[in-house]
């Protein structure tokens, strides 16, 4: 059995799954309670996932926004850190199976979050990778600039073309956030770079089944956003479903019509699903779960037969808060302050249980939304009031330099900005991996693999 020597006299013991904005905020906080705390994670860093994008587009590194979850957490000495993966829960018991070894908890805090969801067509994730972990985000990265290497050795002017096409399915903030990456990269970061090819002929395709992209915004702001898209040069299609996604093409149905998009880069940011914790918990403590397979939480963030297993973050389905005139309210959104604000909670929930003390339940202080379309745009949604423009994207900046997690990560980050800024460039434009011309072959439609 795994012990803390530093906490072996705090009773209690907590034990946090996933190292997440949740998890890293709930073990962060629990470690002036008196509780024993334990985080496991796969991982042995918090990722800063709003700026995956961006190392998704080179204008950062990952240990740009990467932390060690052990030098996060080094002065809370009743924190230990695990490098392990759950794999199954028995509520009864307290226990949590790792793969390697066994661990009993008094509370168990689930915070495993999400990853992409593809809505039943698995097969078309080698054609159209998601973003959620620094894998998937030096994978697109390598992608996207090798398409403009492949170009610049392309004769046919057809799969030239073709090569010059990005289309990004799914018109939420990610989606939003790397159509306005890739235009700057094509119009502004590379536009002196190559010899053969003229990129800022590039075609960008950001396409979205209702009516407008970034749904969860006002329509105003929306609206507001894909004008600012359209300036980049990203072409919108908005009421735009994907059929087929195959090498060399994807398929969209605009109502009656389909259509075929000549592209040997499609990006993947349409949809979720939780992590298989949430179906562990269905099967071992009788949760109940959204059709995404998160979690249902009652007030409090608990199961509601087991009061001693909370779900915060991406994967939980939090439907308590909204208009009281409402019979059912729509879910948290599953963004990084929804999960900051879950795990302090957590902090101040279990320690006021242990004192016999009781606490209100959880509430959401949403303090807005934003999103960045390009360098100079963004799109804030404050509630009482929505902007647009320079001033939406400085808070932008200012908002995500201040909750990233250590001093050294903000001011690298910081200062690449403010590089990137007035010199236009894309430092970290690396394509990595062992050969680029395998995957160079796997894009192609299958009628040039053959051949050559």
């Amino acid at each position: 059995m795994i012990t803390n020597p530093h906490a072996a006299d705090l009773a209690h013991h907590v034990v946090i799954v996933g190292g997440g904005f949740g998890g890293l905020y709930a073990a962060k906080a629990l470690g002036k309670s008196p509780v024993r705390v334990t985080l496991i994670d796969k991982r042995n860093f918090h990722l800063f996932q709003p700026l995956l994008y961006q190392v998704a587009t080179g204008t950062v590194s990952p240990a740009d926004i990467s932390s060690p979850l052990r030098l996060v957490l080094k002065k809370q000495k009743n924190v230990q850190v695990i490098l392990d993966e759950v794999t199954d829960i028995n509520p009864d018991a307290k226990t949590v199976h790792l793969k390697d070894g066994d661990l009993q908890y008094d509370s168990l805090i689930v915070a495993t979050g999400v990853s992409h969801h593809y809505f039943g067509n698995d097969q078309w994730e080698s054609q159209a990778p998601g973003l959620k972990t620094v894998e998937d985000a030096l994978e697109i990265r390598r992608r996207i600039f090798l398409a403009f290497e492949a170009a610049e050795k392309e004769s046919d002017p057809v799969k030239r073309r073709a090569w010059l096409t990005f289309a990004i399915v799914g018109g939420g903030p990610t989606g939003v956030e790397l159509a306005g990456a890739i235009a700057e990269i094509a119009h502004s970061a590379l536009k002196q770079d190559f010899r053969t090819i003229d990129t800022t002929q590039t075609q960008i395709l950001l396409i979205e089944g209702l009516d407008r992209i970034l749904p969860p915004y006002p329509p105003e702001l929306s609206a507001k956003a894909q004008k600012s898209l359209e300036k980049l040069g990203v072409t919108v299609q908005t009421q735009s479903m994907v059929t087929a996604v195959e090498p060399g093409c994807v398929q969209i149905r605009q109502g009656e019509t389909a259509l075929t998009l000549e592209t040997r880069t499609v990006l993947w940011a349409a949809g979720v699903k939780a992590s298989h914790l949430g179906a562990v918990l269905r099967d071992r403590a009788g949760a109940e779960l959204d059709r995404a397979g998160r979690v249902i939480v009652e007030p409090d963030l608990s199961l509601a037969q087991y009061p001693d297993i909370f779900v915060i973050g991406d994967l939980a389905h939090y439907g308590h808060q909204g208009d009281p005139r409402e019979r059912t309210h729509r879910p948290l959104p599953g963004i990084a302050p929804v999960a900051m604000q879950q795990g302090q909670y957590m902090a101040k929930l279990i320690p006021a249980r242990l004192a016999g003390k009781t606490t209100g339940n959880f509430h959401y202080l949403d303090l807005g939304k934003l999103a960045v379309i390009g360098q100079n745009a963004a799109v804030v949604d404050l509630g009482i009031i929505q902007f647009s423009g320079f001033i939406a994207w400085l808070i932008w900046v200012f908002a995500h330099i201040y909750y990233l997690i250590e001093f050294d990560n903000k001011f690298v980050v910081m200062f690449q900005w403010g590089w990137n800024y007035f010199t236009r460039g894309r430092g970290a434009r690396l394509i990595t991996g062992e050969s680029v011309l395998p995957l160079i072959r796997e894009l192609e439609p299958p009628e040039r693999a053959r051949v050559s």
